[in-house]
């Protein structure tokens, strides 16, 4: 600490009077506005060039790289500048062991920002808006894990760049290699649970058990996936809920997929009715029901008797859709209309429980009625 602000005394002048570096301070300000200057001309050419083209790939580049790029410019400049003014060597070898690692901070942070922009291109492409979206949640998937895989290689390399250009740091490195074999294995040990979801989440984006914007039922409930990240899951519940998940989940345990391969589902609706209903005319108004309602996709539809109940007879109404939302509403719609055409209509074909009575002899009438039946 006493030779940092040695240092930096020394490069304010302290001790030679307070005009004695004025000139290298001048300099350095003034490469670093002209880099800043040189950041405003190139964004201010680019936003122009933009309405022209208006390519994802341009727009995210100026997007992207603008902030990094607002860092790296004034550095560079102030890098040039030194190589041509003359400096103690005290205070060159300070100036520039603090540029070094700005500029590798910089550089790191304008790569990471680089897989944001190959990733915007490649989304821009495939888009899970449409129906058909399978493909599009692949390519989302892989490239989103991917993304975040080299984001973090990215911050470790510059992370170990940095501590190795300070002399302390490389000195320690020398002592540590004899017990590397120790501290490698406790860093095992202790990061087992993270490299574990990290190696789950590789897989996943391999062999993609789920993607993306999936429909799943997870632990009981129904969502959809809305994050994959390097160690957890996002899931969506539909009453908007959130379930975080660990991502190696997924790879030991069973859930279900209702879009693993295809959108269509096939909904059913069960109904209990009465022995006494016509079951054809029940069908026959179902698909035009079907056929009249927006849901439906015009693949399958049928209606057929399940069971035979004790008291009732089980009907189960089956119909196709697109999605697990359209199934969802297309069946409550199904059992909306079919009760309330039966109430109209059918009344008749309602449940209805049936007991009967017997009356014992005991000297009776014999021209008395049958027993009666209660409906």
């Amino acid at each position: 600490m006493a030779d940092d602000l040695s240092l930096v005394a020394l490069f304010l002048g302290a001790g030679k009077g307070p005009m004695a570096d004025l000139p290298l301070v001048a300099v350095i300000v003034g490469a670093a506005i002209i880099g800043l200057l040189a950041h405003l001309l190139g964004l201010i050419a680019a936003r122009r060039a933009l309405p022209r083209t208006g390519a994802v790939l341009e727009r995210s580049l100026v997007k992207r790289a603008r902030a990094p790029l607002l860092a790296i410019f004034p550095l560079a400049s102030i890098g040039i500048a030194m190589g041509i003014v003359r400096l103690r060597p005290s205070v060159e070898a300070w100036l520039s062991h603090l540029l070094s690692i700005l500029l590798v901070a910089s550089i790191a942070w304008l790569g990471a920002q680089m897989t944001y922009v190959v990733e915007d291109v490649i989304l821009a492409r495939f888009s899970i808006e449409d129906a058909d979206n399978l493909r599009a949640r692949r390519i989302r998937t892989q490239i989103q894990v991917f993304r975040r895989i080299v984001v973090v290689l990215v911050i470790v390399l510059a992370a170990a760049v940095i501590l190795l250009s300070f002399r302390q740091v490389r000195a320690a490195g020398a002592g540590l290699l004899a017990s590397a074999g120790l501290i490698g294995l406790m860093a095992g040990v202790a990061a087992k649970p993270v490299a574990t979801n990290v190696l789950a989440g590789m897989q996943i984006a391999i062999s993609q058990p789920i993607r993306v914007d999936d429909v799943v039922v997870v632990q009981g409930e129904w969502g959809r996936i809305e994050e994959i990240n390097l160690t957890y899951v996002v899931v969506r519940i539909w009453d908007l809920r959130r379930l975080v998940l660990p991502i190696s989940w997924f790879i030991t345990n069973t859930f279900e997929n209702w879009t693993r391969s295809s959108a269509a589902l096939l909904g059913y609706v069960h109904m209990e009715v009465d022995f006494q209903t016509p079951i054809d005319e029940l069908r026959k108004h179902l698909g035009e029901m079907l056929a009249q309602h927006p849901l439906w996709d015009r693949q399958v539809w049928n209606l057929q008797a399940t069971q035979w109940g004790p008291t009732t007879l089980q009907l189960r109404a089956l119909m196709s859709t697109r999605d697990s939302s359209s199934r969802w509403d297309l069946e409550c719609a199904v059992r909306e209309e079919m009760v309330t055409w039966l109430n109209q209509r059918m009344p008749e074909s309602l449940p209805r429980y049936r007991a009967e009575f017997p009356i014992h002899d005991n000297g009776a009438d014999p021209t008395a009625p049958e027993p009666n039946v209660i409906r």
